[in-house]
């Protein structure tokens, strides 16, 4: 009986990370923010419609290859010798996951 149970909570773990349940989202407000900075910072390199500009396109078809642990990277961490800046000293790894997963949804500011 006991094992039964182990078994079906390891399975609803499994389940929770692969739809993304315990994630914390942010704030209301703070969602407001990040989606205004993904419009207006991200959209200034990587179009306002993330259809690519300066920087590639941003949309479902083009992160499909990319983990949202891989995105969180580039957006925390920036990628050196290009025009992609590191945002880890104004937001944290929870924002920019939740950022990786609004843009692999195709979800537009």
């Amino acid at each position: 009986m006991a094992s039964g149970r182990i078994c079906l909570g390891v399975a609803a773990l499994v389940l929770a990370a692969a739809v993304g349940v315990g994630h914390a989202a942010p704030s209301d407000d703070r969602q407001a923010e990040l989606r205004h900075r993904v419009k207006h910072d991200c959209g200034s390199c990587h179009g306002m419609t993330m259809k690519g500009g300066l920087g590639p396109p941003l949309l479902p078809e083009v992160l499909a290859a990319q983990s949202d642990e891989g995105l969180a990277d580039v957006i925390l961490h920036g990628v050196p010798g290009t025009p992609m800046p590191p945002w880890r000293s104004e937001i944290t790894r929870e924002e920019a996951l939740w950022i990786a997963r609004l843009l692999r949804r195709g979800v537009l500011p």
